[in-house]
């Protein structure tokens, strides 16, 4: 495991075969969500009740960037937490749980970008500095000289492929960005 794990036992002698299965689960949440910095758990062992039995706690506290998560599964009366594997079980279970809804708080704040627009230079006017862009549905997009990016507009032939970002000018539609692409010019 690529992350710090750390194991407690509590009101119990330590065990090499609950330490393998502890092993095994946080592994098994490290390869569902790559990102976890640290994970602490605590095996604890409750005092016989005279109704319940032995009984086990499972206590998971994860790390992850943005976000502490903490599950606690105690015995309360719930007689299959008289098995430590089962405690162990519920508690990875809640973990994986609480790790699935901070992915997709987390997916649901990244930003999916659009692609950038493609067109072809159909109109060069050097004397004015400006050129017109044939976008792929046939739009004319307008740009001056100072918005392109790898090139100068003296560069720039009727017929070239470029790149270019959009938004609305004084009097339409028009490329705040222009990159000439082709074999000797690197797209951004």
């Amino acid at each position: 495991m690529k992350i710090p794990l750390q194991i407690t036992f509590r009101n119990m002698e330590p065990s090499e075969a609950v330490e393998a299965k502890v092993r095994e689960k946080a592994e098994k949440l490290n390869h569902f969500f790559p990102h976890i910095m640290s994970c602490r758990v605590v095996v604890e062992f409750r005092h016989k009740h005279h109704h319940h039995g032995n009984l086990y706690e499972a206590h998971i506290d994860i790390k992850v960037p943005g976000k502490e998560i903490a599950v606690s599964r105690e015995a309360g009366l719930d007689h299959a937490h008289e098995d430590i594997y089962v405690a162990l079980r519920d508690a990875f279970d809640a973990a994986k749980r609480q790790l699935q809804d901070h992915s997709a708080q987390i997916q649901q704040k990244v930003k999916s970008h659009e692609a950038v627009p493609h067109g072809k230079i159909m109109q060069l006017n050097t004397e004015q500095d400006y050129g017109l862009i044939k976008t792929l549905d046939g739009r004319e997009i307008y740009f001056h000289r100072n918005s392109i990016l790898n090139a100068s507009l003296d560069d720039l032939k009727v017929g070239d492929s470029v790149r270019f970002n959009e938004e609305t000018g004084e009097q339409g539609p028009q490329a705040s960005s222009v990159s000439l692409e082709g074999k000797h010019h690197v797209a951004d």
